[in-house]
Formats: C-alpha cells, structure tokens, sequence
C-alpha cells in the first residue's frame, strides 16, 4: 500500500530536486522589536535538515 504525505509536514518542509531537505528556522514570526538585525537577516535563510531527523522528514513526505 502506497504510503500517504503527512500534509503538516509538507507545508513546513521542502524537498530539493537534490533530495536535501529545507525549512525555515524558528522565531521570526512575533517578538522581532528585541532583536537585532542580524538576527532577523540570519532567521531568513532556510537551513538544512540533516542525519536522522532529514530521513525521518523523507519518509513523512511520502519520498
């Protein structure tokens, strides 16, 4: 039997045409006042799943 995507985690995931697994890092979304600029221009670069939480992450999106 065909296995089905978790939708949860594939709004918060993306698979590249690579394989590499993407996602956005955490606590940009409120509190941004207290924090510097640095930490905001570096909380919007996407990061890299890796190790057994990137494989754990494949078999949730149905790859």
């Amino acid at each position: 039997m065909k296995k089905k995507t978790r939708k949860s985690v594939a709004k918060r995931f993306k698979k590249t045409a690579t394989g590499k697994i993407l996602h956005k890092k955490p606590g940009r979304r409120h509190l941004a006042a207290s924090k510097t600029r640095k930490q905001k221009r570096r909380l919007r670069q996407n990061v890299q799943a890796g190790g057994k939480m990137a494989k754990a992450l494949a078999i949730e999106l149905g790859v």
